[in-house]
Order: structure tokens, then C-alpha cells, then sequence
């Protein structure tokens, strides 16, 4: 099967995966989808005012000698940031509007916060990319149109992509492409004339950037969004649903972890390193208040021990909102998030705390092994292990009587008390968290339920002092970790496969143009050269004298084709059946590599790309080529490892495999360790 063979069974294969390249059709679209369009028209009014702003403000700064002018400007631009705060506030409604994402079946479960997708605007890679094809790569660029229009749908596609895991494959199908297109077209030699434009999830500020890798990251980071947006549309009234958005809600705070470590100096407010701490932080809090919800509803909540663990599950899920309520109040992270978003997080943290407590209360009061001092005592170890003993006024004395019992969980339960009110209080300070009824619902009935308790053990002649409660310890049977996303389950072709092996061609190479090389000999002469390698055959050596040595052919020339048959991708035994088969007359396209003057390490990379991932990568493609060497099981393909390869065997004096040349007496010549050997004719070229 030659090389041409090879690009059609790729084009097939890409021809059927279009199907996993559709986004979402705008015309059946979801409640979050219509509040993803509203969120895209909000970016573009911002968008538009922020212009006009910016062009009133060199006005004024022009209009210097005109007093009049500068105040009728400057009354101008108090209108635009007038404006450009009511488009933000809106933004920021809408980004706390969390009910729509919600399952149907969650009114008993309280509201969890998704993010929306980052917007974009439409990019034509045509003119671009046909350019540097044609300037790089000297091929011409409309016989990649067909390339490029697959990359324009696949990016078009990104723009929309459906709620569920086909849109996430979808994203990444668009990111590892990203990885293809970085080494083809981009490099610190050239800057292509395009424009990556990425509306602020946030605030809806329009960022631009010519570099690849704010698109990347802006993939990577819709990725994130797009996985919070699946994990609370699941039902979490049943085990599956809670178990799907755990998933869900880790792989989330991976993407933003990936994201946060791996790329630097984002231009966009929402990309910045803190905030997608904060946004991985909310997600692994949501994920481990599934956890608690997933203990709740299943198993039986009766005995100290059941009792206890949910204790420990709540604080964890306390102590978690806690941390995020932190990182979110941190400047310049609380001046753009929404204000519902800080009171959720605070909401949240001060409710689990009460609802420890109160499960610690139920111990103690309401089980019927309550009584047992050996029960009791391994509770009072693991709620206050990481708690130095104190006195016995401190509440942390193993109460031995059912009145210390009474007293110590009465104090348990106006603790939870407390914080279930504390937590009313700063729901009903927010006017977007009022507006959900099932949440303001169930805060109150929780707080009636420990409220009722404590009352009904509240005695008018005890006068005993109220004992003071510690810190329950925040422990999990499952405690909530970022997982790091799997790109390489989602199989991609290089979509511009035809302009050969990326490991050859890519941006950060140079090579001279092709040029065509007739060889012609006679029936008693070789052509006189040798190759190596794979994808793309090299010419490893020439005998002096010979036609290929007068034809102008370099040693470490790449045969990109022999005759009509493009020869990039072409093997080493695919190369010798073509030269053979020519007869004699050869047809060798070739082009001759440049010398790199700078080193790996010192190439530039874009704002936001990945520095370590081109080393890592080299790093593996050594490793593996070593172990091949080892094994000498295959042949090398990748250039730079065919020559590594051969290197050595020159070091120890061998030399490369040669093209069989026909001799006078009717038998085959071939040039193989420096002498000449005589094979039967019509016999394998020796290797």
C-alpha cells in the first residue's frame, strides 16, 4: 500500500468522524442554551460600548486646547461606563442564574453553581493558513481548501457544543487538533494574520490574541464549564446521578487545575491562575457535598457510629465551602464574581457546620446505643482527635450519666442551631439567592428541625451553665480530588496529514524548495545513490561519478516524491519498489533541510501554550527510539530518530542499506558496508 493509499484511508476516516464535529442545533436548543445565546448577545453590547468608549476617550485626550469639546466628551463617556456597568450586572444575573442548569427532581437538593461557556467569534483560517502552505511548505494552498474547510466546521462546531459528554469529546477533539496545528503553522519565526477572540466568562470583556495557545486554554477552560453544567443537570435523588456529578464535578476541577499549571499569563480575568484555584476549589465543594447527599440517602442514618461518620461528612463539606468562600473574597477575584456566588459559598459553609453538629446531637440524644460508654468513647475520639482534652466545662468530658448525655448534646444542638440561622441571614441578603424557593425551603425546614429539638429540651428551672462545643474533625470516606482529563481517549487525525510527517514538517523547520531531479543512466550503470529511513526516505549516500552524484542530489536530501507519487509518508521498502520499477529514467522530487541555529529550549513559545509539552514530548520520542534500537524490531520513521539511529551505525562502520544498481553481466550490484556485493537478479535489496 503506498503513501497516496495511506492519505485516502485517513480521509475516510475523517469523513466519518464529522458526525462527532456537530455542535448543538440553535433551533431545538435547551434552557441553558438560550441563556448561553442571552450571555452572547450581553458580551457583544459590552463589546460595542467598550468601543465607543475607547474612541471618546481619545477624543478627549485629542480635544486638549477645546474646553467645550472635552466636556461635552467627558459627560459622553460617564453614559458609556454607565452602560458598560448595568451590561455587567446583567452578565452577573445571569451567571447567577442557576435554577435552569438544575435537574427536574431537585427541589429536595439544594442548588449547586455551574459555569457558562466562553464565547467566541468566527475565524476563516483560509487566506492564513493557504499563505504559510504556500510560503512554508512551497505546495500551493488551494489543494488544502478541503483541510481547511474541515478546520473551519470543527471550529464552528466548537462555537455550540451540546450538553453532555459528545460536546466535551467534541472540545477535545478541537484542543488535540490545536496540538497539530501548533507545530504546522505557528512558530517564533512567523506571526499568521489571525485572531483568536474570547469574551470573558465573567465579566463579558472581549480579549484578543494572535496567539494559538489563548485559544487553547480557552478550550481547556469551556471544557471545565462545559463538565459543571453536566454534573448538576444529574438527578441527584438516586445513587447514579450522585455518583455522575462526583465524576463530573472532579473532572471539572481538573480542567481548571491543568489549566492553572500548565498555562501562564492569560490576558482574561477568568483564566488568571487565582481564579481557576477558587473555581477548582467551588468544584471539588460541590462534588464532596454529593458525597454527603450520596451518605444520606443511602444506608441507614440510625446508631452513633452512622450518626458520626455523616457528622464528619458534613464538616468536610463545611470546611471546603469555607476554603472557596476565602479564595473568592480575595481581591481582584470578589470585584467581578458574583455576589450570589460569595453567598452560596458562605450559605453553605455555615449550613454543613450546623448540620455536623446537629448529627453529633442525634448521637448522643436519640440512639439507642447512646448509653454505651464504649460507642460514646470512639465517637469523642474521632470528632475530637485532632483536639488537645480539656476541662470538663469544655464540652469534651465523656459524659458517663444521661444528664451530661442531655446536656452535651443540647449544646451540640444550639451550635447547629446558630449556624443554621447565621446562614438564613446571608441568603437573605443576596436578591438572587431569594429568588430560589426550593433553597430558601430547605435552609428553613433544617433550621425548624434542629430549632424544635433544642426547644423541646430547653428546661425553665435548669440553670446549668451551657457547655461550649469545638470543632467537629472534617473527615470522608471519599474525599474529593481534582481528576486529570484523559485527551488521548478521544482519537484524532492531523488534519493537514498531506504536508508529511509533523515530526519533518512542522513551522519551527526550514527547508529549500522542492526541486526536480531527473535521473537518467544507461543499462549498464546504477543510478548511484543509497537511502535510509522512513517518512521521508534520505538520501544516505552517493558513489562518486555516478548519475545521481552529476545531478545536483545532496546526502540527507528527503524524497518527498518519486515521479507523480508523493513520498512523505512513504517507507524505506516503498521507496526501493519505486526506484526499481522506474526503469531507466528517475523522477526524484527532493528538498534539502536547513540547519537549525537555535536550540529547543531557546524557541519562543505563545502568551498561554504548554513549555514543558515539546520537551516532554521529545523526551518520550528518544526513550522510544532507544527501546527500538535495543530491540532492532522495526524500522525508524521519525526523521530526527532515523538519524540518531544510523549515526551510530556509522560510529561502529556499517553503512546504510543501498538501491540495487543493474551490472554488465546481467546480475545486481549494491553498495552495503562500503563494498560491493553481487546478488542473484530480481533478488529482495539487501537491508
Amino acid at each position: 500500500m503506498n503513501a497516496l493509499t495511506n492519505i485516502s484511508l485517513v480521509e475516510a476516516k475523517m469523513n466519518t468522524d464529522k458526525i462527532f464535529r456537530k455542535g448543538s442545533d440553535p433551533l431545538t436548543q435547551t434552557a441553558r442554551g438560550k441563556l448561553q445565546n442571552q450571555r452572547q448577545k450581553l458580551n457583544e453590547k459590552i463589546n460595542k460600548e467598550l468601543r465607543m468608549r475607547a474612541g471618546a476617550e481619545n477624543l478627549y485626550k485629542a480635544a486638549e486646547n477645546n474646553k467645550k469639546l472635552r466636556d461635552r466628551v467627558a459627560l459622553e463617556l460617564s453614559y458609556f461606563n454607565s452602560n458598560i456597568q448595568l451590561l455587567k450586572e446583567q452578565l452577573s444575573d445571569m451567571n447567577s442564574s442557576v435554577e435552569v442548569y438544575q435537574h427536574e427532581n431537585s427541589s429536595s437538593n439544594t442548588p449547586l453553581i455551574p459555569l457558562g461557556l466562553k464565547e467566541t467569534t468566527r475565524i476563516d483560517f483560509s487566506m492564513a493558513f493557504k499563505d504559510e502552505i504556500l510560503e512554508h511548505y512551497s505546495e500551493d494552498g488551494n489543494k488544502y481548501s478541503k483541510e481547511i474547510q474541515e478546520l473551519c466546521d470543527l471550529r464552528e462546531a466548537v462555537r455550540t457544543p451540546e450538553r453532555s459528554h459528545a460536546g466535551v469529546e467534541l472540545l477535545m477533539e478541537y484542543f488535540n487538533q490545536l496540538s497539530y496545528l501548533e507545530k504546522r503553522f505557528f512558530s517564533g519565526k512567523r506571526n499568521l494574520p489571525l485572531y483568536f477572540h474570547w469574551y470573558d466568562c465573567l465579566t463579558g470583556i472581549p480579549d484578543t490574541q494572535k496567539s494559538i495557545g489563548f485559544e487553547k486554554g480557552s478550550i481547556l477552560y469551556n471544557i471545565g464549564a462545559l463538565y459543571t453544567q453536566i454534573a448538576c443537570k444529574q438527578d441527584r435523588t438516586i445513587k447514579e446521578g450522585l455518583v455522575q456529578a462526583i465524576v463530573n464535578f472532579e473532572k471539572a476541577a481538573g480542567a481548571f487545575k491543568y489549566l492553572e499549571n500548565r498555562f501562564s499569563s492569560a490576558p482574561s480575568q477568568d483564566m488568571q491562575p487565582d481564579t481557576l484555584a477558587m473555581l477548582g476549589s467551588l468544584m471539588l465543594a460541590q462534588a464532596q457535598e454529593c458525597v454527603l447527599e450520596d451518605r444520606l440517602i443511602s444506608g441507614s442514618k440510625d446508631g452513633v457510629y452512622n450518626c458520626t461518620q455523616i457528622a464528619h461528612e458534613s464538616a468536610m463539606v463545611s470546611q471546603k465551602y469555607k476554603d472557596t468562600h476565602s479564595k473568592m473574597c480575595t481581591e481582584p477575584i470578589k470585584s467581578y464574581l458574583p455576589f450570589s456566588w460569595l453567598s452560596m459559598a458562605e450559605t453553605k459553609y455555615h449550613f454543613y457546620r450546623g448540620l455536623a453538629h446537629y448529627y453529633v446531637a442525634l448521637a448522643l440524644l436519640e440512639q439507642k446505643d447512646s448509653s454505651d460508654m464504649s460507642s460514646l468513647k470512639l465517637m469523642f475520639e474521632a470528632i475530637h482527635s485532632e483536639v488537645e482534652p480539656r476541662d470538663e466545662n469544655n464540652g469534651l468530658k465523656l459524659p458517663a450519666t444521661e444528664e451530661e448525655r442531655k446536656n452535651l448534646g443540647r449544646a451540640h444542638l444550639r451550635e447547629s442551631v446558630v449556624n443554621h440561622e447565621e446562614s438564613i441571614r446571608i441568603h437573605n441578603l443576596c436578591k438572587q439567592l431569594r429568588k430560589i424557593d426550593t433553597f430558601r425551603d430547605i435552609l428553613q425546614k433544617t433550621h425548624e428541625r434542629a430549632l424544635n429539638r433544642f426547644s423541646a429540651l430547653e428546661e425553665e428551672d435548669d440553670f446549668s451553665e451551657m457547655l461550649t462545643v469545638t470543632e467537629i474533625v472534617s473527615k470522608s470516606e471519599h474525599n474529593s480530588l481534582a481528576v486529570g482529563l484523559d485527551f488521548s481517549k478521544v482519537k484524532v487525525v492531523d488534519i493537514f496529514k498531506k504536508l508529511g510527517p509533523i515530526t519533518v514538517f512542522n513551522a519551527a523547520n526550514d527547508w529549500s524548495a522542492p526541486r526536480t531531479v531527473v535521473l537518467e543512466r544507461k543499462p549498464s550503470e546504477g543510478f548511484g545513490f543509497s537511502v535510509r529511513g522512513d517518512s521521508p526516505v534520505i538520501i544516505a549516500d552517493m558513489e562518486e561519478d555516478s548519475v545521481a552524484a552529476k545531478s545536483g542530489m545532496k546526502v540527507k536530501d528527503y524524497i518527498v516524491a518519486i515521479g507523480e507519487v508523493d513520498t512523505k509518508w512513504a517507507k524505506h521498502d516503498e521507496v526501493v519498489t519505486l526506484v526499481r520499477h522506474a526503469n531507466l529514467s528517475l523522477t526524484l522530487t527532493l528538498v534539502t533541510p536547513v540547519p537549525k541555529t537555535e536550540t529547543l529550549t531557546q524557541r519562543p513559545f505563545s502568551t498561554i501554550s504548554l513549555p514543558a509539552s515539546p520537551l516532554k514530548t521529545q523526551h518520550q520520542n528518544h526513550n522510544a527510539a532507544t527501546e527500538r534500537e535495543r530491540k532492532a524490531q522495526s524500522r525508524i520513521s521519525a526523521p530526527w530518530m532515523f538519524v540518531r539511529r544510523n549515526s551510530n551505525k556509522e560510529k561502529n562502520g556499517e553503512r546504510p542499506a543501498s538501491i540495487a544498481v543493474p551490472m554488465t553481466n546481467g546480475n545486481t550490484k549494491s553498495v552495503s558496508n562500503g563494498n560491493m556485493k553481487t546478488i542473484a537478479n530480481g533478488g529482495d535489496v539487501e537491508l
